[in-house]
């Protein structure tokens, strides 16, 4: 919680938004309380995604492109991004008619409900980081908090980066739409960037989301209740779940924001390359041990077979 402050204030945001430290302090140690024990959406996470949201301020030089306030609703975002996840995914929320699911309607019920939990905790004046804004501020910053988080839903993935592709070439940051949609793609960015860092920090952080897939999947076959391949650990292997979502979700969301800031090609184009290699790698690895085992079995059941045969039917020795 520390180095959230840090954040905060090494972002200006303390002095330019009256921000009492004691008030920071309290804020951040609600968010740490309404994040759940579970593998992967817990509070480690939630810094993860706000650690790379103010990496990507700082490398892309947005304080000098756009307000301080964009950028606190930036970074506030995403330290409220997954409030009270449950560890289940929309898909199970709508199919297994949890409360979510009725309360919001099938509409992002997790989303929906991370936003409502931020505000809950902004609503107690002993943790309102917003309290010495204007009214005018403080609803411009919770139309913008629940924008972002709402973009993390990923059934709108292809929505917001279509959008966000057909505005590039002429991508106008005095333009609200334009702001609006690269604060949405920041936050995507940073949500899912996990393969950006070094493979050290990386792959446990994919041993952790395939325990929190496996463990809703098997909920969801005692239940009977569809199953995501995606999820089902009888069908997973950490290759196979990492090669189609960087090439066909990471990469092609990091390359549209790096065609906007070229700077960042290094830091989260490059390492995310180089994760795809590895788990390609490891996918044929896994493939030729599945293949020799395959062959061994074989030719144990062939040798098996053969000493099982008659006396008789076997070949005379000279």
């Amino acid at each position: 919680m520390v180095l959230l402050q840090v954040m905060y204030t090494d972002l200006d945001f303390i002095a330019t938004f009256n921000i009492e430290p004691e008030v920071l302090q309290q804020f951040l140690f609600e968010v740490y309380r309404h994040y759940n024990n579970i593998p992967f959406h817990n509070f480690k996470h939630c810094f993860c995604v706000t650690q790379m949201m103010y990496g990507l301020i700082w490398l892309t030089d947005l304080k000098s492109k756009m307000e301080n306030i964009d950028l606190l609703i930036m970074l506030t975002s995403a330290v409220c991004h997954d409030l009270d996840h449950t560890g289940y995914n929309n898909a199970y929320q709508i199919n297994a008619r949890t409360e979510l699911a009725l309360r919001y309607n099938d509409i992002s019920p997790l989303e929906n409900h991370h936003c409502a939990v931020a505000f809950e905790i902004l609503e107690t004046r002993e943790s309102n980081i917003f309290r010495n804004l204007s009214s005018d501020q403080y609803k411009r910053i919770r139309e913008g908090i629940i924008k972002c988080i709402l973009a993390t839903d990923m059934t709108r993935h292809n929505e917001i980066l279509n959008k966000f592709k057909s505005i590039l070439p002429g991508f106008d940051f005095t333009n609200k739409e334009h702001k609006d949609l690269l604060m949405m793609v920041l936050i995507k960015v940073s949500d899912i960037s996990n393969e950006a860092r070094p493979m050290e920090v990386a792959e446990p952080w994919l041993d952790c989301l395939l325990q929190e897939f496996f463990n809703q999947s098997d909920v969801e076959k005692l239940k009977g209740l569809p199953v995501s391949p995606f999820m089902d650990r009888d069908k997973v292997t950490k290759p196979s779940s990492q090669i189609g979502f960087i090439r066909f979700v990471l990469l092609p969301l990091f390359i549209e924001l790096a065609n906007l800031f070229p700077c960042l090609e290094q830091h989260i184009i490059d390492p995310v390359r180089k994760a795809l290699n590895y788990y390609t790698e490891m996918e044929k690895a896994l493939d030729k041990e599945k293949q020799n085992r395959s062959h061994s079995e074989s030719g144990a059941k062939n040798k098996e077979a053969a000493d099982l045969q008659p006396e008789a039917s076997k070949p005379e020795t000279q």
